[in-house]
């Protein structure tokens, strides 16, 4: 957004386990910027916030979004994902009243979800924004909820709002719990790679900087009341994955020249593969069909998988330093 717009941003932000400001220190210096830690789901902070900025737009990124957590303590998902978007939605709304009306219709909602409120693929299709809801886990629970939210809002109340659901998001900054960085970081450290499963399940993956350019292709160009899609056209096996990514460490640092594999003893990074037992109700595929963001919103992504990944990959070797920064 610092790069493509010329107004300010303000970030709001938690700053939980997976939040670090060190991810932000390229626009910290930057006037437009400013941040503000809080809790989306804290009424009288969110108001503030509004009253102080006087936001054109809303983007809630705002999530726990990790499935793994969600199936061990569920809680903190529906609050941050279901009440916090509640508490956005009603502090935009409260604001937007006595505004004017051109205030009111240039304003905008966007709502960040998930692919996965969408449940799970057979071996043929796509989900598209017309796929029934049916969610799988606490957190896909969780984000569907909070989509139906914004829907309401948009038909009740008349918030200019709307919905983006994209697939698999990896590349910088990711937090290592997700399986792109943990794999690379498990791989460079001799750590077992564990898969779940019998590795099969699909995900179709989108670079990070595709899925911001869809989203503020939304925000600019998008309908209130209408959800988009975003995918990278990029399915794959979560085995294909790890096969990918201890490929691309080879090249990039090979497994020979990495003090921690010698000393256990391995000779490639593709050794320390580890299938484990499956995740509770993991669902088998994900696609995305993304015609309607394609044809309406004039987005398309510019990452292919493989170059992607590798790019993600280098900036991980590269960034040692955040990793054991955010991890800590």
């Amino acid at each position: 957004a610092m790069r493509e717009t010329d107004g300010p941003v303000i970030v709001l932000d938690k700053l939980t386990y997976a939040g670090n400001l060190g991810s932000l220190e390229d626009v910290r210096a930057d006037a437009r910027f400013a941040f503000v830690r809080g809790d989306i789901a804290d009424r009288e902070q969110v108001r503030q916030v509004f009253e102080k900025h006087a936001p054109g737009a809303v983007v809630n990124f705002a999530a726990e979004s990790h499935v793994d957590r969600s199936i061990d303590g569920p809680r903190d998902f529906i609050q941050t994902n279901l009440v916090g978007t509640f508490e956005m939605l009603e502090a935009a709304r409260t604001w937007l009243g006595p505004q004017d009306e051109a205030a009111r219709d240039a304003f905008r909602f966007v709502h960040v979800s998930t692919d996965e409120v969408y449940g799970s693929l057979g071996a043929e299709g796509r989900f598209t924004e017309d796929t029934p809801y049916a969610p799988n886990s606490p957190y896909s629970a969780s984000k569907a909820g909070a989509d139906h939210l914004v829907r309401a809002y948009h038909r009740t109340y008349g918030l200019p709002a709307l919905v983006t659901n994209c697939s698999n998001n990896y590349g910088p900054y990711q937090f290592p719990e997700k399986l792109i960085p943990l794999m690379i970081l498990n791989a460079l450290e001799g750590k077992p790679l564990p898969i779940y499963g019998d590795g099969g399940n699909v995900r179709d993956w989108i670079y990070v900087e595709d899925h911001c350019a869809g989203v503020l292709a939304a925000l600019r160009r998008g309908e209130p009341g209408t959800n988009y899609n975003f995918g990278g056209d990029a399915e794959r096996t979560n085995l294909d994955i790890v096969d990918t990514i201890c490929a691309i460490l080879e090249d990039e640092r090979p497994a020979a020249d990495n003090a921690a594999l010698r000393e256990k003893g391995v000779s490639a990074y593709a050794d320390l593969k580890t299938f484990v037992s499956d995740r509770p109700g993991h669902d088998r595929r994900y696609a995305i069909d993304a015609g309607r963001a394609l044809g309406k919103l004039g987005w398309s992504p510019a990452h292919d998988l493989d170059t992607g990944l590798r790019e993600t990959v280098r900036w991980y070797l590269e960034n040692r330093d955040w990793c054991e920064a955010v991890q800590s």
